[in-house]
């Protein structure tokens, strides 16, 4: 076998069961152990610590041949990714390297499902690898010296360097504010830019291919293939190989990968050009004999994924390269319709609302690969400038992991001729809509996308209003398991009732203070009634919850709790800003003087009996834990909690800190990065943000935990405690969320 099989759908949906996290299987799929068994075979040189590398201490070695070059060390800027995203897009298109090195390891879906994808330079006839892990038999690769690995918001990019070239590998997922056309594209770029090193001309070929298993979680299903010619804007011409489940399961799962759709793999063409369709045994050592594919399909389909591997290959010919930059341009996506099911009504995806077909798509993305690069180019500098203003360079690094890991967790859909965004909640429940996983990513769409933001919420507020949920509080989620919106109109759900009603509210005011006026205006008055109904029942039982239910259901349920109290509150108080926001504003005054009400009495009742904290519960003396839902008192700008009582806060968490962070309460030493940078964008300006952030960078960038960021993290051990490549890390962006 010329590749590692993926880890079967069991070992996929253990990884991704937060409580239930093997460690043996983490490591196992992840890579964090170093190269696989296929990729150590072929580059032993290039095996790395099961510990975290050090920054600038990226091992990368060569041969296959038993001989085993000096480390070249490569450095990471701005930092170390506990997983690197490559193509990251949407739910079903998120494909990250588990590892420092991008040779020596296959690229996974979130889950650490293998998604097999090779790269090989062939520079004055010699072979290097610079991404995957291959094992072709009968043949001798060198391994490129990787110098660095430069990540921004919407890119991570790779620098080569060997046989007298330099290889820049960029991986680009564009993230697209305020643009619903091009943020409803499920497609990612990569591109390769190659020039001489030592002033003289090498013969240059660049060899990709991707496997399989990019298109279902069962590598025992049977797929089918196509390639064809398609145009674009101008002069775009792209070969495109695409190819899916010839058995589609519509709207369904397996380990979490859709179980219908197509991927499309695509090349822009130029002088050079060659493709191949077929088993990797085949492809790959074709390859490497001729220097060129042979522009033919297999015909042996559809088949299995794991039957003779086949794999979609591209060669490009780049013919003498000197100084002068020489390129490639290809796309990886997939496509699905329908996107979502909506109360058993199939729902289409966006893009289709642009384009009558993913292959006009696909050439209308091909054909702006120029002008998305300087769109999100201007982007990065954006995020990179004003994170770093507001909190400093390791910020401004948390924040360029996050974004595509945030906006990759949702996606853009139709319903009935109107835009809607759903979320799923990745490797927990796999929820759709989660309200509760929508609240903790608030911060990113606050600062990057506010109408993104309305189109999450549409949604949620639809089917309390007409869909049949029966309950007088909020809803936790809009169906079980995405992509099924099926509800819950027989009321059995994970109820949250305070949770999600003063989320609701929370997520509302933050929208209608960020929207246009005649936006806001609109929308309060659509969904006052709603909204409405939550906030009186927030009066009627936010002041001292009863034993519910809450975000951070791992630690169970409990009563009298403070800090959801304190989320209560604050949901009362955004009432009063839907109440202004749509001109009642006896409602506005009552609501507001509510909450004002309520905060003196939450003081005294979540006062610790020491007097210099606020407790766990208001029945638990000696208790603490972080007060992050204070944060939504700051971005509404209501002003609830007294300065003095933010400040003794503050102070005290600084003395419970970790190396990694503060723990989210007394019982355990885990935290929740999200809600750290909720903590410390609350207290901006108390030593106790610089810390959080510090420590948050600090365990990203050197944890052994190689799975796409986190946010449930212990702050002793360094690793992670559950969940991964969730969109919650768009609380991040809580510090930038707060600027002016």
């Amino acid at each position: 076998m010329t590749h590692d099989p993926a880890p079967q759908s069991g070992d996929a949906e253990q990884l991704a069961q937060g409580g239930g996290l093997s460690r043996r299987g983490l490591i196992r799929w992840s890579g964090a152990a170093g190269l696989g068994a296929a990729g150590a075979t072929l580059l032993p040189g290039m095996a790395q610590s099961a510990s975290a590398a050090a920054p600038g201490s990226a091992a990368v070695g060569s041969s296959a041949s038993g001989h085993t070059p000096s480390a070249v060390f490569g450095s990471f800027d701005p930092i170390r990714p506990p997983a690197v995203p490559l193509a990251v897009r949407s739910p079903y298109l998120s494909t990250w390297m588990p590892a420092d090195n991008l040779a020596g390891t296959w690229p996974s879906f979130w889950t650490g499902r293998t998604t097999a994808m090779t790269g090989i330079a062939t520079i004055d006839g010699v072979p290097f690898l610079f991404l995957g892990a291959p094992n072709i038999t009968g043949h001798v690769l060198r391994g490129m010296s990787q110098r660095k690995l430069t990540l921004t918001a919407t890119r991570s990019q790779y620098v080569f360097e060997g046989g007298g070239v330099e290889l820049t590998l960029t991986f680009l997922s564009p993230v697209e504010p305020g643009d619903l056309r091009r943020q409803s594209v499920p497609l990612s770029y990569l591109t390769a830019d190659v020039s001489s090193t030592d002033g003289r001309a090498h013969d240059v070929g660049l060899y990709f291919d991707i496997s399989g298993e990019w298109a279902h979680g069962d590598s025992g299903t049977k797929i089918g293939w196509n390639q064809e010619q398609i145009s674009g804007p101008g002069s775009t011409a792209v070969t495109a190989l695409s190819f899916g489940p010839s058995a589609p399961g519509v709207l369904a799962e397996n380990g979490d990968m859709a179980s219908w759709g197509t991927v499309v793999w695509s090349a822009g063409n130029r002088s050079g050009l060659s493709w191949q369709i077929g088993a990797d045994t085949a492809v790959r050592p074709a390859f490497l004999a001729n220097g060129k594919l042979g522009d033919t399909a297999d015909a042996n389909q559809p088949r299995a994924i794991s039957d003779n591997w086949p794999v979609f290959a591209f060669h490009f010919d780049l013919g003498s390269v000197r100084r002068t930059t020489e390129s490639a341009v290809l796309s990886v996506g997939h496509v699905r319709e329908p996107a979502v099911s909506y109360l058993g009504t199939p729902l289409p995806p966006l893009w289709r609302s642009y384009w009558s077909s993913w292959q006009a798509m696909a050439g209308f993305f091909h054909g702006e690969a120029r002008a998305a690069q300087t769109r999100t180019a201007a982007l990065d500098r954006r995020i990179q400038q004003e994170a770093t203003a507001v909190g400093g360079a390791k910020y401004a690094a948390l924040c360029a992991l996050a974004l595509r890991q945030a906006f990759a967790g949702t996606e853009l859909v139709s319903r009935d001729g109107k835009p809607w965004a759903f979320l799923k909640e990745i490797s927990s429940d796999g929820n759709v809509s989660t309200i509760d996983v929508t609240y903790p990513a608030l911060p990113v769409f606050a600062y990057a996308d506010p109408e993104y933001l309305g189109l999450l919420l549409a949604p949620m507020l639809e089917y309390a209003e007409h869909g049949g949920w029966p309950k007088t509080f909020a809803e936790h989620d809009l169906g079980s398991s995405y992509p099924n919106a099926a509800g819950h109109n027989d009321g059995n759900e994970e109820d949250m009732p305070v949770e999600e009603s003063a989320n609701m509210l929370i997520m509302s005011a933050a929208y209608l203070g960020r929207t246009s006026g005649a936006n806001a205006r609109a929308f309060a008055t659509t969904h006052y009634t709603i909204l409405k109904q939550w906030a009186d029942y927030l009066t009627a039982n936010a002041l001292d919850p009863g034993n519910q239910n809450q975000t951070d259901d791992f630690t169970g349920w409990i009563a009298h709790s403070a800090n959801l109290a304190l989320k209560g509150i604050i949901g009362i108080g955004a009432m009063s800003q839907v109440a202004t926001a749509a001109g009642r504003t006896a409602d506005a005054a009552s609501y507001l003087a509510t909450a004002r009400s309520y905060i003196g009495q939450w003081v005294d009742k979540a006062q610790d009996t020491t007097s210099d904290h606020l407790k766990l519960a208001y029945d638990q003396p000696g208790t603490w834990s972080l007060k992050y839902n204070g944060y939504p008192d700051a971005l509404l700008g209501l002003k609830l909690v007294p300065r003095a009582v933010a400040q003794a806060e503050g102070d005290w968490y600084l003395s419970q800190v970790n190396q990694y962070g503060i723990p989210l309460d007394l019982r355990h030493s885990y935290t929740k990065g999200d809600w750290e940078m909720w903590t410390a964008a609350w207290l901006k300006g108390h030593p106790v943000g610089g810390y959080l952030v510090d420590s948050l960078y600090d365990f990203a960038h050197t944890t052994p935990s190689r799975v796409p960021l986190t946010d449930w993290y212990d702050t002793v051990t360094n690793h992670q405690s559950g969940f991964q490549a969730r969109p919650v890390v768009g609380g991040i962006f809580a510090l930038l969320s707060l600027r002016q």
